[in-house]
């Protein structure tokens, strides 16, 4: 299924962004005047990319299940990642080329002109727009990112929503190449009714039609240890939310947590029509919280996402990597029925007391005939499984398998790592790094 879907889903893409930067090119090329300097013609152009990578940006936050399926989550958000910082760009230095042009143009200060024009509504919008744009980008940074807990990076992404609104408001009134004949405008609001409605369908009505639907509540809470906790949930008819072993929902407990808070978190055994659980480290507002969830509680999932699943195999050996609480997709992938004999499970732990969920796995990889590799002790010196000698030494026919791997960020890079270093082809990879944005 992965496999006849990403290529149409490449396709889609290409097809997708390079008829619309083409149709941006010729709408710039017929609004020709008023921009009457080179500086003018540069800040309308990258006006107009602005506009179409925000549309663009809307439309990987909508997590079109088609591209969900195809490329997987994790690989989407690196994408948002990058757009977001297109953006920024492009929100910093269109305004900038358009003062300079009128500058130049006037023969007046850049300053003076900066105020005449912040003076008038639409472009104090536009203004106010990029102001923002730059907050969020800057808490985007890797080093303030580490700084900040999950919930309240999630909560200064919903920024972006504002900033729709002010950049919207903005082209209705400045946007002149939107509005050169009737093609232009059918096209141009064409597009953002696409994007918002995709927008509006994936994260507001599907989600909303789903859990009126499901009815999910909490059905138990399990500490797994000190700071562990796993959360069943029961609903109706769950076998319709077609998820997958390996998949993660974004979840709200209402009364738990504000509205706004929605934590990912993956399956930690198969789902079935009866049941899905979650398994969670307590980290974050949220996480920490969940084992004062009451049974009964009331659940508001949004999902099934995620790539990170059987489905993606090109072989039919595997070998499962997993690096503390990133256990939970590799432990809902050892109970997939699909999943053979040959598979080789590594569990990479400080502690032996940090593998949560190890009796059910080693009971797993019992039934299904896998070898189970259990690593505690601190990397360095000796202790170094990863390292890629280590690694082919551990599993000899590395080549021939699929990997999937989650865990840490740094555990997931060295893996990454010794794999290209081993040459395993990039499709037998699959890797979940939770980067999920917005």
């Amino acid at each position: 299924m992965i496999a006849v879907a990403q290529p149409f889903a490449r396709f889609a893409v290409g097809a997708f962004l390079i008829v619309n930067l083409a149709i941006v090119h010729l709408m710039f090329v017929a609004a020709g005047p008023p921009a009457h300097n080179m500086f003018g013609q540069v800040g309308r152009l990258l006006g107009l990319y602005l506009a179409f990578t925000m549309t663009v940006q809307v439309l990987l936050v909508a997590r079109l299940p088609l591209l969900d399926r195809a490329f997987g989550m994790d690989r989407l958000t690196g994408w948002h990642r990058w757009t977001g910082f297109t953006v920024f760009w492009l929100a910093v230095l269109h305004p900038a080329f358009v003062v300079v042009g009128f500058a130049r143009y006037d023969r007046v200060p850049v300053f003076t002109t900066a105020v005449a024009l912040s003076r008038q509504i639409p472009v104090l919008l536009g203004l106010i727009a990029v102001g923002l744009i730059v907050v969020i980008a800057g808490l985007s940074v890797r080093i303030a990112r580490r700084r900040l807990s999950y919930e309240t990076w999630h909560a200064v992404h919903l920024l972006l929503y504002v900033v729709l609104v002010l950049g919207i408001v903005h082209q209705v009134y400045e946007g002149t190449a939107f509005t050169i004949n009737l093609f232009t405008r059918i096209y141009w609001w064409g597009l953002w009714a696409f994007a918002l409605g995709a927008l509006v369908t994936g994260r507001l009505i599907v989600p909303l039609i789903r859990n009126l639907r499901h009815r999910l509540r909490v059905a138990a809470v399990v500490p797994e240890s000190d700071d562990v906790v796993s959360v069943h949930v029961t609903g109706r008819d769950l076998d319709r939310l077609q998820a997958r072993a390996g998949q993660f929902f974004l979840w709200r407990f209402p009364g738990h947590n504000r509205w706004w808070q929605a934590n990912p978190f993956s399956l930690s055994a198969a789902p079935n029509d009866r049941s899905l659980r979650l398994t969670a480290k307590g980290v974050g507002t949220t996480s920490a919280g969940l084992r004062d969830l009451p049974v009964g509680a009331r659940v508001f999932a949004e999902g099934p996402y995620g790539a990170f699943t059987l489905a993606a195999r090109t072989r039919p050996a595997t070998l499962l990597i997993a690096g503390g609480i990133g256990v939970t997709p590799i432990r809902s992938l050892l109970e997939d029925p699909e999943l053979g004999a040959d598979t080789v499970v590594i569990y990479r732990v400080r502690r032996g007391a940090d593998a949560v969920l190890l009796g059910e796995i080693r009971n797993l990889a019992a039934g299904k005939g896998a070898r189970l590799h259990v690593i505690t002790g601190r990397t360095g010196g000796d202790n170094q499984p990863f390292h890629p000698p280590n690694l082919h030494r551990l599993v000899p026919d590395i080549t021939g398998r699929d990997v999937y791997v989650c865990g840490p960020h740094a555990l997931t890079t060295a893996v990454l790592a010794a794999l290209r270093t081993l040459k395993v082809p990039s499709r037998q990879v699959h890797a979940e790094l939770f980067r999920l944005a917005g």
